[in-house]
């Protein structure tokens, strides 16, 4: 094994251990304050990809966090998520078409709170299970795409934004995505005690509507990365990058489950 893999294994193991134990174990009130702490970072990350200088890179990031502590505290956060599983579907879809150049930075820094804020509330309105289940459907998604795509992609899906990236690695994560449904709602009690006759449409729907806004997530920070002219948002994790590198995918998942959940049979 390389340093660089193992470097990057153990930043992962990391990482998820830190998040099972925030999600389970700490009440919310100390979990928003972690997820302020994580829209702290990702804010500075995003200002200096905006091109903001020092001082201003860190008041858009403490910006970020007090608005993730001020929505949380007032219960105020979910007509935010409404805000970002709308910018996900609609605003963001539209930016990759046109594409995002850094003519765009004033936009792309005011786009950056939607990105980070909604997510961020999304982990402290969601039960644990409720997050959980959406945070795996990112990862399955993502590794399926890396394999199908490795093994079998041929077509481009955004050249001229993550040239890697190919249509066939798409449906890799689309028919990973279902089959994980299907698992989970085998092995979730609430999954399969609240489906039912047309209610399969719906999550199958929800299903694939998360597993497009993994992508489309994926796919908006590395556009953001292009105009900014970096391989990586930052260098905080050993073997991953930034912060943004390793949550691109579920800033927009977190969201729109959360918007989701409840009509799938995941409600509270």
């Amino acid at each position: 094994m390389s340093a660089a893999l193992g470097a990057r294994l153990a930043t992962a193991a990391g990482l998820i251990a830190a998040l099972l134990a925030a999600l389970f174990f700490l009440p919310r009130s100390a979990l928003a304050a972690v997820a302020a702490c994580v829209a702290l970072l990702g804010g500075w990350e995003w200002a200096r990809l905006c091109g903001f200088p020092r001082v201003a890179s860190q008041a858009y990031a403490v910006a970020a966090a007090l608005c993730v502590a001020g929505l949380a505290w007032t219960g105020a956060g979910r007509a935010a998520l409404v805000i970002g599983a709308a910018f996900w579907l609609a605003v963001a879809p539209l930016w990759l078409w046109r594409g995002v150049k850094a003519a765009h930075r004033p936009l792309l820094a005011a786009a950056g709170l939607a990105v980070l804020v909604p997510a961020a509330l999304a982990l402290t309105l969601l039960s644990p299970l409720q997050a959980l289940l959406a945070l795996m459907l990112t990862w399955i998604a993502d590794t399926a795409a890396y394999f199908a795509g490795s093994r079998f992609g041929r077509r481009k899906l955004a050249p001229t934004i993550s040239p890697g990236k190919t249509w066939e690695g798409v449906f890799g994560a689309l028919g990973a995505s279902l089959a994980y449904g299907a698992a989970c709602a085998a092995l979730v009690p609430q999954l399969r005690a609240g489906i039912s006759g047309a209610g399969w449409a719906v999550y199958g729907a929800a299903i694939v509507l998360l597993c497009v806004a993994s992508v489309i997530g994926d796919l908006f920070e590395s556009a953001a990365k292009r105009q900014a002219s970096v391989k990586d948002s930052g260098n905080l994790l050993p073997g991953h990058g930034g912060v943004l590198d390793r949550i691109d995918s579920a800033t927009a998942v977190l969201p729109l489950a959360a918007v989701l959940w409840p009509y799938v049979g995941l409600g509270r």
